[in-house]
């Protein structure tokens, strides 16, 4: 796992075409939009106001989180330091590096979280245990 902080997250703002018509926008992620390949994708949706999803690290994927719709809250930990994220444009991506916990919530109705990861699924990646994970980071 890299000894990745707090600092190494960014925002990124997704190129948006606006349509001169009034038809809407369209949001494009390419190729050189995000620092790595993308090898998965997902999205969650109809997640209820009091639940809370992810509750891990990574120790190899990269993955950026984008709010299509509605919008929730990323609680994110580099075992030392803690900040939260709002995320409620879908233009704008919050890249997540490996060996940052997070945690999402306070979602709101119809949000739908599209995460655009660097890796295929290996539960081997996966530290799901907090006190594991400090444990790791320090190392």
């Amino acid at each position: 796992m890299q000894k990745q902080t707090i600092d190494a997250i960014q925002i990124i703002e997704i190129p948006k075409i606006s349509d001169p018509d009034g038809r809407g926008n369209l949001a494009v992620v390419e190729k050189n939009t995000l620092p790595y390949e993308v090898k998965r994708v997902y999205y969650l949706y109809d997640v209820p106001s009091d639940a809370s999803r992810g509750g891990h690290a990574h120790i190899e994927l990269q993955q950026c989180l984008i709010a299509l719709s509605g919008s929730f809250d990323v609680l994110l930990d580099d075992g030392n330091n803690r900040t939260k994220v709002h995320l409620n444009k879908p233009n704008r991506g919050l890249i997540i590096p490996s060996g940052i916990w997070r945690e999402l919530e306070n979602f709101s109705s119809g949000a739908v979280c599209l995460a655009l990861v660097s890796e295929v699924y290996k539960e081997e990646d996966y530290i799901r245990d907090y006190n594991a994970f400090v444990s790791y980071k320090t190392m």
